[in-house]
């Protein structure tokens, strides 16, 4: 597939003001200036005609599929709020793939979200990285576990306060966390001493902390939902070694400088919402930017189903206008989701070699007139704007 007379904006190295990308095998092949697009005999054309190239969008933040569009309790599988502490749930068990939402995500550029369980428990079970393109979940899944969820705060305390069980205070909450870290290192101990010295025992299997044993080990992150309990979710992941990632962030620049010392990223959003909430209070669209500019990595979100996925490009939009940088908010829903997520070997530009996700625009990618006009998903053609044949 050649797509020409491009706008090209790979998001990693140099962009084209007239340029083209070259799919070949469903992977990147080439990206380059017009003047040196090479000839590619029997490749089909799409002509961008002045158009913009992205990579394909990702939402690094969502619950699609999980929440399915027009259902109540039939179609809402993200919370198992039975049990505060479980890990070791898969969100692609709950996963609805063939939910219109999806469809609809990928017509509007988003060809990857990061599916995560809803912020009930204190700990709510593994995220998948999932591509937007496809019928049967097992084949869109690139990535399986991404991280872990974890919720401190308001939410936790208000769902447990209603039933009357732990935990209903914020230091609960932190205690449950750090019991079940501590257990996950001690399990992780004895399988590694067994492994060492045949006369040690393994450890009975524990299927909770067999899926936190990753994160005390340094391999997956832990997708922290919370605004204002900040430094509480922090000191627990330095006391175990744990990689954290902000999800919502909410209070975020105000700590912008902090946050920054420490190295964390933050998951920026939704904000195109109202202020339900108390942990909502200081809500606002500058929030990305402002991070940014403080030199924290950023991704935005849109929490699907708070907002539809499909105004993820709208989301940085608004970030723009309250006075985010261009480039850095498309690298908020491409290449710097992708890093923050650990995706960005596949995903989030426009390199030789990475998955073709492929996006054109027929104009700016912030003009709100701006149409996509086709999607390409692992190099399949996968939305064309008037054609019939949607494969």
């Amino acid at each position: 597939i050649f797509i020409r007379n491009a706008h090209v904006a790979p998001m990693e190295g140099e962009g084209y003001e007239t340029g083209y990308v070259l799919v070949r095998d469903g992977k990147i092949a080439a990206v380059g200036a017009m003047a040196d697009a090479p000839e590619e005999p029997g490749a089909e054309i799409i002509d961008a005609a002045g158009g913009w190239v992205l990579p394909g969008l990702l939402d690094i933040h969502s619950h699609l599929g999980l929440y399915e569009d027009g259902l109540g309790f039939e179609g809402a599988d993200g919370n198992e709020d039975t049990d505060p502490v479980t890990p070791h749930l898969r969100v692609i068990d709950g996963v609805n793939a063939m939910e219109r939402a999806f469809r609809e995500s990928l017509e509007a550029g988003v060809t990857t979200v990061v599916v995560s369980p809803g912020s009930a428990n204190p700990i709510g079970g593994q995220l998948a990285a999932i591509k937007t393109w496809g019928r049967r979940i097992d084949d869109m899944v690139i990535a399986e576990p991404v991280g872990v969820k974890f919720a401190f705060g308001e939410n936790p305390k208000s769902v447990y306060h209603d039933k009357e069980e732990t935990p209903v205070t914020r230091m609960a909450t932190a205690a449950l966390i750090r019991e079940n870290l501590r257990k996950a290192q001690e399990y992780h101990d004895r399988k590694r001493k067994a492994l060492e010295n045949e006369d040690e025992d393994l450890p009975d299997f524990d299927a909770k902390l067999e899926a936190l044993e990753p994160l005390v080990e340094g391999k997956l992150p832990a997708h922290i939902h919370r605004a204002d309990d900040i430094f509480t979710a922090l000191r627990i992941c330095k006391e175990f070694g744990v990689k954290p990632v902000l999800v919502h962030g909410t209070e975020g620049h105000l700590v912008a400088d902090l946050l920054a010392g420490e190295g964390v990223p933050v998951v920026s959003g939704p904000y195109m919402t109202d202020r339900s909430k108390p942990e909502l209070k200081n809500l606002t669209e500058a929030a990305p930017g402002l991070l940014v500019r403080a030199g924290v990595p950023v991704a935005i979100t849109t929490d699907h189903p708070e907002i539809p996925a499909k105004f993820l490009r709208l989301a940085a939009g608004v970030a723009v206008q309250a006075g985010m940088d261009e480039m850095d908010a498309l690298r908020a829903i491409t290449i710097e989701a992708a890093k923050i997520a650990g995706l960005d070997r596949r995903i989030g530009s426009l390199v030789p070699g990475k998955d073709a996700d492929v996006v054109v625009l027929s104009g700016h990618p912030f003009d709100f007139r701006s149409r996509v006009e086709a999607v390409l998903s692992t190099g399949h053609i996968a939305y064309r704007r008037n054609k019939h044949e949607n494969h």
